[in-house]
Parts: structure tokens; sequence; C-alpha cells
């Protein structure tokens, strides 16, 4: 699918810091010299969370460091340092004082462009989390606003971070509907804190940014969903980027890495709730949010392999930001995007996996409330109960209302209940989405303009809030 792209030809470039090549070594606190290692990360962007916040968490990084210098003799030191967006690590890699780092696909992209290639260059070598329809970035407004879809929003203001995956929805979303995104809507340039915090005052009308945020502010019940970028249907993923320099003189280190990153996926894959919860403890972000990116079937899929319709992607976003103005050298794709380093630590599956878009973190078990075993991943939910180590899988809404209901009827305390949109499959909170019942069949989806899509094709279905759809299902039994 292609992308149309066009926008504000004035935003704001990310600065570019002049500096050579910084050296790695320093004296350690032994009285010794370390190799360090820098490493910028985004905490809160939680699907980096694998080259990030997880894997440092988990400390498999320092682990490989530790067997490596006992082959090179060499002491290893890792310094961590936390971003809360790409631009400015870009910044720093060009200065040679990160060497490795995690960010969206769109500040790859500007990453790879202000270093250039060659070994003053960065290459990506690997990606975190992705999702293949483009979910993980969203419009949301005021839960009291009037506005019901994005062409509520023409001549309003909306705040988002020029330059970023979450513009990039903006921009292509306006454009399907028919709006001028340079004239049409009043774009505000603002870090997401800034804009969602503005989003609350009530000085904006909108807020276009990527994970976690939408999702945050709807659980907060703050916001309500009004653009899900799973209706574009074009992937937005993180990824790894190193600087050429560093992994030319340090390929074993590189390699380190991405062994560590891989361990930490599989973590992530295998205990998703851990993971979460491990993952909000060191972010402050509600583990329940994190959970609807990061959880078993999420938003998030986590993969290091680097496909095909991701570097398609990337490719289409190149004339986005050229016409934004934030490329200001030239790109060269092919040499940028470098996995590797990434087959030569993964083994023999790497072609498999990288062809594949399944979630390996995936729902599965016995419905308590419908007795029967989930089956169907694009129908399955969770259903979080307070006290409770492990979720309850739901076989789809239905089920899913029933087991709310299971467990409020025996005095327990749902934390968040999880369903995907049934017309893009994007998962939200199912108590935060529009709700339909035909029959004795319910549905739910996220948006009103999921909402438009199903009742066309389900035109006697009765729309329900999320407190009807509880009392009616139990009306039904």
């Amino acid at each position: 699918m292609n992308r149309r792209r066009g926008l504000l030809r004035s935003a704001a470039v990310v600065a570019v810091m002049a500096a050579a090549l910084s050296g790695c070594r320093v004296t350690g606190a032994s009285g010794g010299d370390d190799d360090v290692i820098t490493i910028g990360y985004q905490s809160k962007t939680i699907n980096t969370v694998t080259a990030g916040t997880l894997l440092r968490e988990r400390g498999y990084f320092e682990k490989q460091l530790a067997a490596l210098g006992k082959t090179t003799g060499k002491k290893y030191q890792v310094k961590w340092e936390d971003y809360s967006t790409g631009a400015p690590i870009t910044a720093q890699m060009v200065a040679g004082k990160i060497d490795i780092g995690s960010m969206g696909d769109y500040p790859l992209l500007i990453n790879g462009s202000r270093a250039g290639t060659g070994k003053d260059g960065t290459e990506m070598v690997a990606v975190t989390g992705y999702n293949a329809k483009g979910a993980l970035n969203g419009v949301v407004v005021p839960k009291d606003s009037p506005a019901k879809t994005l062409k509520d929003l023409a001549g309003r203001s909306i705040s988002t971070s020029v330059g970023s995956a979450g513009h990039g929805t903006l921009v292509q979303a306006l454009e399907r509907d028919g709006i001028d995104p340079t004239k049409g809507v009043h774009v505000e340039n603002q870090d997401p804190s800034v804009g969602a915090s503005a989003l609350k005052a009530g000085s904006i009308d909108g807020f276009a940014q990527f994970v976690a945020w939408p999702g945050l502010l709807a659980f907060q019940d703050g916001a309500r969903l009004v653009y899900d970028g799973g209706e574009l249907d074009v992937p937005t993923l993180h990824g790894t980027v190193v600087r050429t320099q560093f992994a030319d003189q340090n390929k074993d280190v590189v390699e380190a890495f991405l062994k560590a990153q891989i361990q930490a996926t599989d973590f992530l894959q295998q205990h998703p709730l851990q993971a979460a919860e491990i993952v909000a403890k060191q972010t402050g972000l509600p583990p329940e949010v994190v959970y609807l990116y990061n959880g078993a079937d999420g938003i998030a899929t986590f993969d290091p392999t680097i496909k095909a319709d991701q570097i398609k992607a990337l490719q289409q976003d190149v004339p986005f930001l050229r016409s934004i103005g934030v490329l200001s050298g030239s790109l060269d794709l092919k040499a940028f995007v470098n996995d590797s380093l990434l087959r030569s630590v993964y083994g023999s599956t790497y072609d498999a996996d990288a062809a594949s878009d399944a979630n390996r973190a995936k729902i599965s078990g016995q419905d308590r409330a419908c007795d029967r075993p989930v089956t169907d991943q694009a129908t399955a939910g969770e259903v979080w109960v307070r006290g409770e180590d492990a979720t309850r899988p739901a076989v789809d809404a239905t089920c899913l209302l029933r087991n709310v209901r299971q467990v409020e009827g025996g005095g327990g305390k749902v934390r968040a209940s999880y369903l995907p949109d049934a017309v893009t499959g994007t998962r939200w909170f199912a108590d935060h989405m529009i709700w339909f019942r035909t029959g004795a069949t319910y549905a739910a989806v996220a948006t009103e303009d999921s909402a438009a899509t199903y009742l066309k094709a389900h035109p006697g279905a009765t729309r329900l809030t999320w407190q009807q759809a509880l009392a009616d299902v139990g009306s039904k039994r």
C-alpha cells in the first residue's frame, strides 16, 4: 500500500550535534580500564523494551558481556541513558556518545539520514516490537469531546510530535478523510507528555501519538480513541540502531547485545504478564496499559527479525519525512538496514521467522465462563482479575462479558479486560469499546469508524454501552 505524504514544510528539525567520534575506554572504579558501552533507550516507548527497559532490568546484556570478557580478557561496563523520544538519541549517536539505540521507524530513518552511511554512519540491525497494520499509533480526544471521528477534528488543534510515527499516522489518516493536513487542522508540535497534559487541560482538541500514550490516556478515563492506526494497514515498527564504526570495531559486543535482545524477546513471549509488570514498575506506567500493548496477542508483536514488508514500509516513509524537512541528508536504505549481525547469532530459523507475522505470545487456555478452549486468536480476549497471577482467557466477546460477570458476581474485581476490535483486529480495553448484540452474539469495536463498518455488515445489530452489554448478557443466560 502506497503512502501519500505531505505536511508542514516549516516543521522543527532535530538539532545535530557535530563532534568527532569519542573513544569508549575509561578508567573503572577498580583502577583498571573498562570498555564502556552506552545504550540509548526510551523507557516509556514500551515496544522498545526488548532493547531497553526489560533488557536492562533482566541484566541479559551484562551477563553476555561477562561471558564475552572471559574470552577477550576485557572488562565491560554498560551505561544506560533514558530519553522520551528518539531525536536526542540520534543527536548523541551522531556525536559519537551513544553506541546502540532503539527508536521508532520514523526516528530510525532520521537517524540514518543524519548519520549517513560509511564508517561514520549508523545501521538498523534489528526490530524490537511492531504492528503489521500500524495500530501502535492512534488519535484520541477528551472523553467528553463532541468529536466522534477524525473528520470532526477538521479546523481543530491536534498535538503531535512532528516527524514521529504518530505524526505520520495523523497525516495519512487526514489525507484519506479528504482533509489537507497543512491547512485543515492546526498541528501543535509537542513532546508526548506536554501534549497529554494539554489534552487534559482542554487546550487542544486531539492528540496523535505512538505507543503507549493513546492507551494510557484511555485507561485513565480521560480520553477516547477516534482513530485506530490499524485502519491504515501499513506496518509500524521500532528497532535497534548501532553506530557503524562501533559495530566494525566491536562486532562481538554488538552480537552480545543482539543475543541479549533475543533473550529479552523470548522472556516477554513466554512470560508476557510478568514482563509487563517489570516494565510498569520501572516506567511508572500502569501495568494494565503496558499489557495492552506488550501482552499475549498484544498490539505489539515482538520479533527481532527484519521483515520484507517492514523494509517496504520504511521505503514508503522516506518521501513523507523529506516533505516535512527532517531528512537532511541522503539515505541509502539498503545500506542502513543490515541484519547480518542478527543473522549470525539468531540461528537457522531466521528466514522462516522473518517471513511470519505471527505473535508468539498467544492467548491460550480454557475459558472458565464458557467452558471452552481458546482456538481463534482473532476473537480471543483476556480478563485480568485483581489478586490473580494469570489472566483469564476468553474465547470471544460474548464469553468475555460472561467472564467479567462471573468475576464480579463472585465478589472479585477486574483490573482490565482486553478484546480485539471486530473490524480492525486492534486490541483495546473492553470497557472503553462500543458494543453490539446480534441475537445472542456480542461484538465490540474501538472507534466510531469501526462501528460504522460493523453496522454495514450487521445492519440488525443493537448498539450497547459496556454496562448495557454486561447487563444484557446476564439476562440472556
